[in-house]
């Protein structure tokens, strides 16, 4: 039987809703029993067959989690870490982000080229040299240490994504504020920060998440216990002889909390930013 073309139709977008919905839950299910998992005893978690809802609902791991101030420390040095990291990283992006894309001057294209190049460089090639300076500069196991290294990763990133932002927004709004007697300093915080807003959002959300879930360097820059930050403080809950799952599920879901919320509340940001900072003029 031939099938007309609105019948076609009908089955090409049935096949694309039942292939979304396919990989939807194929990656919502691992976040979904890692909530389920945080409520239910340790030894539950492996029992087989397996139980979706625990009979024996419990926020223990929870309780325990937020009253051990060794376990909200993480917390802490992680927000502390992360905000430094995306506050510093959009100050100097938007100003690095003017230059080149209001700016000509000698040496813009290798400059901009070392940038993106620093983007295809492995971090972990850079694991035992980050490790071996920030002993010399005295930076090893304090916050300032772990924000200037991940701001060696975040940096080039947000650079290129608010020159590109930068350039969608015409020169004549910078322009015009010049000559009604602003200065170049003015006229960019005064003129193009709010006017890309979008675009600043969208940088910081991406910033923020890279420091927050960063492990490799968070675990090799620190020592002491009270520096240790949530991706750290997860893997410390791997005994030697035990492992504490449903603690490090409900430490894994509360460490999905701050990221997405900043996401629920500013994906209409972040979308348009990343939409407009792929354009280059």
């Amino acid at each position: 039987m031939t099938m007309t073309k609105a019948q076609k139709r009908v089955a090409s977008k049935a096949g694309i809703i039942i292939a979304l919905l396919t990989g939807a839950v194929f990656a919502a299910f691992p976040v979904f029993w890692m909530a389920v998992s945080s409520f239910k005893a340790n030894s539950e978690i492996f029992e087989f067959p397996p139980r979706i809802i625990t009979e024996n609902f419990s926020l223990t791991a929870y309780t325990t989690i937020l009253t051990d101030p060794a376990k909200v420390r993480f917390f802490i040095n992680s927000y502390v870490v992360s905000i430094g990291v995306t506050i510093l990283t959009l100050i100097v992006a938007i100003l690095a982000a003017y230059a080149f894309s209001r700016y000509q001057f000698k040496g813009k294209h290798p400059l901009n080229m070392i940038i993106v190049s620093v983007q295809a460089v492995p971090p972990i090639t850079l694991l035992i040299p980050f490790f071996g300076l920030m002993v010399v500069l005295r930076l090893y196991n304090t916050y300032q240490g772990l924000i200037l290294t991940y701001m060696v990763f975040t940096l080039p990133y947000a650079i290129i994504m608010m020159t590109g932002y930068f350039n969608t927004i015409p020169k004549e709004l910078d322009e015009a504020a010049k000559v009604d007697g602003a200065s170049s300093f003015a006229a960019l915080w005064r003129v193009l920060v709010p006017v890309s807003i979008p675009g600043i959002v969208s940088v910081g959300i991406y910033t923020f998440m890279i420091a927050w879930n960063e492990y490799l360097f968070a675990l090799t820059l620190t020592r002491s216990v009270d520096m240790r930050t949530v991706p750290v403080g997860i893997q410390l809950l791997m005994g030697q002889h035990s492992y504490q799952w449903n603690e490090m599920m409900a430490m894994s879901i509360l460490g999905c909390i701050p990221v997405l919320i900043f996401f629920l509340f500013f994906q209409r940001y972040f979308i348009g930013g990343l939409t407009a900072g792929g354009v280059k003029s």
